[in-house]
């Protein structure tokens, strides 16, 4: 698999799902020529080729996913003695965790879960999100044409989003009908709604990418589900939330006019907070490398909007123009440098310098300027590679940082903070530094 951005040279070897699907279909032919084939979270679950004898294992596996992997070759087939697993990763170990855990004591072999129980679940989870789409009619989707049903998951994931906690009973709740879908089939009833599970798997991984700033660990069963839910609701590629509502990608580091104007007229207005919300956070961590005490003020102002209407003190338009006049802001903090004269890491000491207190303003810019500027020269020349951990080096750094704030006069009740930051905001750069 992979899609249009991937090198020139990877494209001759990316194939479309018709061609993944005769590759499959040439290795259940114990006659067609190919003999090997290397995969990763594909043709597992759902997939049969009773004449495979081999498999090599060079990744961790465990529990469920191992016991499918294995089950590839354990298959009865005329002439075939038995299936070979060659072991490059010492799975052994969980191999018979897994064979504890799917069959009972005293060696009877009877599987622990039950395909029935399994069945009466699924369908238990499946009224579940289904009750959760009441006034939304989400089997339209089937209705519409390919090319309309991207456009489509949008209003689904407002529909979701626009009450309050229900984002992540939503997600919990479809987890929880994959899981029992995954041990369900093949079973008629499973089969019989693989099309309907497989759109709410599409809203979950909209929605999550929409509103996730990092990827948290889950379980890799995703990838065996997707090879039986239906093609027609399973894309090839993550659905992008920007291109399914109409509204062009933004280059992160811009947040431009234009694009915050798109976000404020997008019908979907939860779903807009939650784009928005998602780009700020991601902009701010990148900030937040260069200058903790913007980044921190930021994702203040941030929390706190959030805080309000995740409160429902304020309704979704106003939270919007709350988040767009912050991305306003914050796209604004990439040219203050310009305006002061300096470069990022001395704008970066100079908000560690506290220029918004009362008591620091009295110094005057030109002066908290040149403090700045000093501080950079001085840190810049005295760090090392290791300088973090000797304390002598920074017992150095810090006097010289309290001998240039005394230079300039710099409130003495608020020197020892103002040393404090400086040194943070220095372990945080000066790692850049060092070698150049």
């Amino acid at each position: 698999t992979g899609s249009a951005s991937d090198p020139k040279e990877w494209q001759q070897h990316i194939r479309n799902r018709k061609r993944r699907k005769q590759i499959g279909d040439n290795l259940k032919d114990d006659k067609h020529e190919l003999k090997l084939m290397i995969v990763r979270d594909m043709f597992l679950t759902g997939f049969d080729a009773p004449s495979l004898h081999t498999m090599y294992l060079d990744k961790p596996i465990k529990g469920h996913t191992l016991m499918q992997a294995i089950a590839r070759v354990n298959r009865v087939y005329p002439g075939k003695e038995g299936g070979l697993i060659v072991d490059y990763m010492g799975v052994g170990v969980e191999l018979k965790k897994a064979l504890m855990n799917y069959t009972e004591s005293g060696g009877k072999g009877k599987p622990t879960f039950d395909q029935e129980q399994a069945v009466k679940l699924m369908m238990e989870k499946y009224e579940v999100v289904k009750d959760m789409f009441y006034g939304f009619n989400y089997k339209k989707f089937f209705q519409l044409r390919p090319e309309e049903r991207v456009s489509f998951v949008p209003s689904a994931m407002e529909h979701i989003l626009k009450e309050k906690d229900k984002k992540e009973r939503f997600a919990r709740e479809v987890t929880a009908l994959l899981k029992a879908f995954s041990l369900a089939v093949p079973h008629d009833k499973a089969m019989k709604i693989k099309d309907e599970v497989g759109l709410f798997q599409a809203i979950k991984s909209a929605i999550t990418k929409t509103t996730e700033t990092k990827r948290e660990l889950q379980d890799k069963f995703d990838s065996a589900i997707k090879q039986i839910l239906s093609k027609a609701v399973i894309s090839d590629r993550i659905i992008d939330i920007f291109e399914a509502a109409g509204i062009q990608k933004p280059e992160l580091s811009i947040l431009s006019e234009g694009f915050l104007a798109e976000v404020k007229e997008m019908p979907q207005k939860n779903l807009a907070f939650e784009a928005l919300k998602k780009l700020l956070n991601d902009e701010i961590r990148i900030m937040s490398k260069k200058n903790m005490v913007q980044a921190k003020s930021f994702m203040d102002l941030l929390d706190k909007t959030i805080k309000k209407y995740t409160n429902r003190s304020i309704e979704a338009a106003q939270v919007i123009e709350e988040l767009i006049e912050l991305a306003r802001k914050v796209r604004d903090e990439k040219g203050r440098g310009k305006e002061l004269n300096m470069n990022d890491d001395e704008v970066a000491f100079y908000d560690a310098l506290e220029v918004n207190d009362s008591a620091v303003k009295i110094l005057g810019n030109d002066v908290l300027r040149k403090i700045a500027l000093e501080l950079t020269r001085m840190i810049r020349n005295s760090v090392t590679i290791d300088w973090t951990q000797r304390e002598s080096v920074r017992a150095g750094i810090r006097v010289e940082v309290k001998k240039i704030l005394k230079k300039y006069g710099y409130p003495p009740d608020k020197e020892k903070k103002a040393i404090d930051t400086v040194l943070k905001q220095a372990e945080l750069i000066a790692k850049g530094w060092v070698g150049k």
